[in-house]
């Protein structure tokens, strides 16, 4: 019994508190109603058996009274539940919501983003947000157990009247919600068990409504081969659960067929005392009442128990998710209002949640202020996964990145963040306003449309915001009828958010040509290039951008070559290309193809 006592209460403590929180004038309300309407049901027993003898007696008028008092009992009881649900149903969608919300700070929250890159952490937020939706029917269920705890005590009490032995009748639930707890844990472990494949179906399947996958998938005929995958991966899942379902469901008649048996010798005693005499007929009615009664408060519990037991998962589940996010240690330094020395690291090691292998070992670099640098290297050197770090959104696994001599680890971590103009290679596409497109990069700015349009100008995207009908129109067709952009143009409007931030110490810019041709990249790196030495006049900033060609890379201060997960070469352009290594054979094979 304690471990059902403790994923009970933990239930019971996960739901109220979210609905507390939600609106506790609400829920005391809905609480009141929903306890009187539940107090009336064991009383309509009473009504019954003194219905039962007055009318064997031939009391008319008292036979009447008693009919009348039974229906308004019952009436009574649909009033309160209804009312009752009025109120409670409101707070549990409020809870709800609190739950979307804590769910996205976790999916979001904590100062870096490894944890999205771990398969368990997916798996866990993938079941919670399944477990967000049923907020509502979690309340339901702990406000309808506490109603049916109370009516028990006062069925109890009314049976003790008849027959002390009766009032054993309730422990017989014992058993059944016994087994109630087995057969919700079959089916939670079944749940955990096929997450992943749960996911993969879900991924597949929004492939199919993606406009942009769509065309990939439908000019390579790959229809039907994604299809025949959503379809063994939505099958190994509903095998699985149908499966623990079933045996769920067996448990669960087990259960009831054994209160059963205590139902019948309940109603037996009875019907032996007024053969005996010492029972009226009017008490055989009541006990037979009040037994039904109990019989439909254990099926209700036998069901109301796996709702218990799935919001006390949830509980856990969302313990787990907020252990798993990284929090930041208290800060022990300054962000630095302008660099002096630069950043360095010093056998820095990185290695992704589960993986067999770091990603990143021994990496000693140094990088002077002001300084524009460029990471080069073959695909899955470590690049974006080195400028990551930089960022402060990974941290690193072994050795340490200092900022003018201070460890990263030990600055503010939204201050380091919000002194980055960052652009990634897979950068945001919000199907919302330019403004909020282009203001997200610098919220305290996105009411101003003075320093917007200059962000826009500096980014060359002042010719998209006008095509978008100015800084209220709206991007892409996601929520509403907006523009829909290239890929180039979308870059723009992610470049003007990032030259948004006005006084950066870091400037990235990771793998943008995936969306541009040579002349719009290049073009590119010049507007950031200039934005980087504007940064660096005035606050030393480092401009650090990844790319694979090569006719860009050239202009950067430093060059650093990544290969096998650490720093394989760097320096000038001039100083690489006259000794052999990876960076001369790289540009010589490129420079070969273009020429």
């Amino acid at each position: 019994m304690k471990n059902t006592d403790s994923s009970l209460s933990t239930a019971v403590r996960f739901v109220l508190g979210l609905a507390w929180g939600a609106d506790r004038r609400k829920l005391t309300v809905g609480v009141a109603l929903l306890l009187i309407g539940y107090l009336s049901t064991p009383f309509v027993g009473f009504l019954l058996r003194d219905f039962t003898d007055a009318a064997l007696r031939g009391q008319s008028a008292t036979a009447a009274a008693m009919a009348v008092g039974v229906a308004a009992l019952l009436v009574f009881e649909l009033m309160m539940g209804h009312f009752a649900h009025l109120y409670y149903f409101e707070v549990g969608e409020q809870a709800g919501t609190e739950l979307d919300r804590r769910l996205a700070a976790l999916a979001g929250g904590g100062s870096g983003i490894a944890h999205l890159d771990d398969p368990h952490f997916n798996d866990t937020l993938a079941l919670a947000a399944e477990d967000a939706a049923k907020t509502r029917p979690a309340l339901e269920g702990v406000l309808h157990l506490a109603g049916l705890a109370l009516r028990a005590a006062v069925t109890v009490v009314l049976l003790a009247t008849v027959n002390p032995w009766l009032t054993l009748l309730p422990l017989a639930a014992v058993p059944p919600v016994l087994i109630a707890r087995r057969a919700a844990e079959l089916s939670n472990r079944a749940r955990e068990r096929t997450a992943e494949a749960g996911r993969l179906a879900s991924h597949l399947l929004s492939l199919a409504a993606d406009a942009d996958a769509v065309k990939e998938i439908r000019l390579s005929g790959a229809d039907a081969h994604l299809l025949d995958r959503h379809g063994s991966a939505w099958r190994q899942t509903t095998d699985a659960l149908w499966a623990a379902q079933w045996r769920a469901a067996a448990l669960r008649g087990a259960g009831q067929l054994l209160f059963a048996a205590a139902y019948g010798g309940a109603i037996l005693v009875v019907l032996q005392q007024a053969v005996r005499g010492t029972a009226t007929v009017g008490e055989v009615v009541l006990v037979v009442t009040l037994a039904v009664q109990i019989s439909v408060q254990v099926a209700s519990a036998i069901g109301l128990h796996a709702t218990m037991a799935a919001a006390a998962r949830t509980a856990q589940r969302f313990d787990e998710l907020a252990a798993a996010v990284p929090v930041a240690a208290p800060a022990r330094a300054k962000t630095p209002r302008r660099l002096r020395r630069g950043i360095r690291l010093r056998g820095v090691g990185f290695a992704y949640p589960g993986a067999a292998e770091p990603v990143l070992h021994g990496v000693d670099l140094t990088i002077p202020a002001g300084a524009t640098v460029a990471l080069v290297g073959e695909n899955g050197a470590g690049k974006s996964t080195l400028v990551k770090l930089l960022c402060g959104l990974y941290q690193p696994t072994s050795g340490a990145i200092t900022v003018d001599g201070v460890d990263l680890r030990d600055l503010p971590a939204a201050k380091w963040h919000s002194r980055i103009a960052m652009l990634f290679q897979d950068f945001a596409k919000l199907h919302l306003s330019v403004r909020t497109n282009i203001g997200i990069g610098q919220l305290a700015l996105a009411a101003d449309d003075t320093a917007l349009h200059a962000a826009a100008r500096l980014a060359r995207a002042d010719a998209v915001v006008a095509q978008a009908g100015g800084l209220g129109g709206m991007l892409g067709r996601g929520y509403a009828d907006g523009t829909e952009l290239s890929g180039g143009q979308w870059q723009s409007i992610g470049l003007a958010r990032a030259l948004l931030r006005p006084t950066p110490l870091l400037l990235a810019l990771d793998e943008p040509a995936a969306a541009l041709d040579a002349h719009a990249e290049d073009a590119l790196f010049g507007r950031f290039a200039a934005s980087g030495r504007r940064a660096a006049r005035g606050a030393g900033a480092i401009t650090l951008f990844t790319s694979h060609r090569f006719s860009t890379v050239r202009a950067a201060d430093l060059i650093v070559v990544l290969s096998g997960g650490t720093v394989a070469d760097q320096g000038t352009h001039q100083e690489l290309m006259s000794r052999p290594g990876l960076y001369r054979e790289l540009y010589t094979m490129q420079e070969r193809a273009y020429t």
